[in-house]
């Protein structure tokens, strides 16, 4: 079992949030959620409550003595989902003003997985430039783009589709991961279904 430090911010699509913590609930890993004060609200709004059942922590966003602010403490990675391009640029300066965005520096500094799933657009020039920072320094900036071509039926299959992919960048074990989203085939069973 890892532990996983999962941020979630005041962008909409909580949804992509409360699905990554449940899987990694389910797979027997540890999540503790920080949570923004915008971002509690838009989980209470979007109704994704459920989110907080799947957390085994949620550490106050202004508790800097929270297990998740230090480099010793032992956690496998962490993702911010869904990440506003307010905290995506704080995190890319470091500015480390909230808990959060410290958890974020301590994965960086670590060298630890930092998955950063940004749900606004369009982007300006700032976000870009933001973007690229957090990559240089070994960030993955997975945008909340959900694909079709495995055909979802649900709006969860959708956003299973980003949430495989962020816990893919985790480090999570690929074979499950297949399990919830069949990863492309090279369009060989359409090919075979209409030849």
């Amino acid at each position: 079992m890892s532990r996983y430090v999962l941020g979630i911010t005041g962008a909409s699509g909580s949804i992509y949030a409360t699905r990554t913590a449940m899987y990694l609930k389910k797979l027997g890993h540890s999540v503790a959620a920080v949570v923004t004060a915008p971002g509690r609200e838009v989980v209470q709004y979007e109704e994704q409550t459920a989110l907080y059942g799947y957390c085994d922590q949620l550490p106050d966003v202004d508790d800097f003595f929270a297990e998740c602010a230090s480099g010793s403490a032992d956690y496998a990675g962490m993702a911010v989902v869904p990440c506003t391009m307010g905290t995506l640029g704080r995190i890319a300066c470091g500015t480390a003003d909230n808990l959060l965005v410290r958890s974020a520096d301590v994965c960086l500094k670590e060298r630890r997985p930092l998955v950063v799933v940004p749900r606004e657009m369009p982007y300006n020039l700032i976000h870009l430039k933001n973007m690229e920072t957090l990559t240089c320094t070994g960030a993955v900036v997975i945008p909340a783009s959900p694909q079709f071509y495995s055909k979802p039926g649900t709006i969860e299959e959708l956003v299973d589709t980003v949430v495989v992919k962020v816990l893919r960048h985790l480090g999570v074990n690929m074979e499950v991961l297949k399990e919830i989203v069949k990863p492309w085939d090279g369009g060989k069973k359409y090919a075979e279904e209409n030849s």
